[in-house]
């Protein structure tokens, strides 16, 4: 690990101005934002990533750590444990997709320190990128070219990917929220600003150094998601290669409002298959207004994996992506009716 400055922020005030230089998703920015570091720490003894400066958040958990469940929807503090998060009781009635996603993450030990906010930052997992002895990456190093292309490459994306990357994105609680159509709350040196939590991470379009739509000092302060009809029925399948402490290689989080059986609206996140956090929408049109049957569910698996792109050793994820939707549909469909109606 390469020498650097540590400063703790008092106040988020501070910790805007300390982070000025911040570049998140930015493998060479001077600076960076420390909340639990369970990502961080371990780029940074890889040599991967060499900030100058390390600005600690920790401090602010009191304030931006809370979860608040209102008739409006859910608020979610961008400095709250996973494990706080996914043990909530009203995260686990009322938005289960939310709570299975965090509990099927990482260990246990990982869950109590590992934040909100830092998890829907983390980096890919991709071989290339985390060990600096192979010289291609365009995302640690823009312009070198892509070593996974003809190299190794089971574990990577085959959807919303292109020749510039095909690295997979990893994490779990994003998927979740791309399902419910969460919001996330900024603030920087320009003020506040409220963004869909799609639009939070970037295509890789040729630069796939730059990961996310975050300003320099912008700090994510809370997530929120709306209470809607479909939040209640919502499930998170994770397919991994070992049943604990792994990354999906596919997943899906599910979220259905049904008129008994007949799909009135429905919501599909991906993860495990493509680039950055996915949502399934031309799989979600399939099924709307239609009887939710084994049939209509392998519909809306292929038309969920829609333009999926193999490089080889990944081949086999596309069908596993059509298999993993269908599971989490049926799982949905399954699930007793609520109770509750928004």
């Amino acid at each position: 690990m390469r020498p650097f400055s540590y400063a703790r922020a008092a106040d988020l005030a501070q910790a805007v101005r300390l982070g000025e230089h911040t570049g998140q998703g930015q493998t060479d920015a001077p600076a960076q934002f420390l909340a639990g570091g369970t990502t961080l720490y371990d780029l940074m003894k890889l040599d991967v990533m060499m900030p100058g400066r390390l600005v600690d958040l920790t401090s602010l958990r009191a304030t931006h750590g809370t979860v608040t469940a209102t008739t409006a929807g859910l608020r979610l503090g961008a400095l709250a444990r996973m494990a706080h998060v996914a043990a909530h009781p009203a995260v686990r009635s009322e938005y289960p997709v939310v709570a299975q996603s965090l509990q099927l993450a990482a260990s246990a030990q990982l869950r109590n320190m590992a934040t909100l906010g830092g998890n829907v930052l983390q980096r890919t997992r991709c071989t290339y990128f985390r060990d600096p002895s192979w010289t291609e990456c365009n995302k640690r190093t823009p312009g070198s070219g892509c070593a996974a292309l003809n190299g190794f490459n089971r574990n990577h994306a085959v959807l919303g990917t292109d020749a510039s990357c095909i690295a997979q994105y990893p994490g779990d609680f994003a998927v979740a929220l791309m399902a419910l159509e969460a919001e996330i709350d900024l603030i920087g040196p320009h003020g506040s600003r409220r963004l869909p939590f799609a639009s939070l991470h970037r295509a890789a379009e040729g630069q796939p150094h730059l990961e996310t739509t975050l300003r320099p000092g912008e700090v994510i302060t809370a997530f929120f998601i709306p209470a809607t009809a479909w939040a209640h029925r919502s499930v998170y399948v994770k397919v991994r290669d070992r049943a604990s402490y792994e990354f999906a290689i596919a997943s899906a989080a599910v979220a259905l409002e049904l008129d008994g059986d007949v799909v009135r609206q429905a919501r599909i996140g991906l993860g495990g298959m493509a680039y950055r956090p996915w949502r399934a929408q031309v799989a979600e049109a399939v099924l709307t207004g239609k009887p939710l049957t084994e049939a209509s569910a392998k519909a809306a698996g292929r038309a969920a994996m829609e333009g999926a792109v193999g490089h080889g050793h990944n081949d086999y994820k596309l069908e596993l992506g059509r298999q993993t939707v269908v599971r989490a549909l049926m799982e949905a469909k399954a699930m007793p009716t609520p109770s509750r109606k928004v």
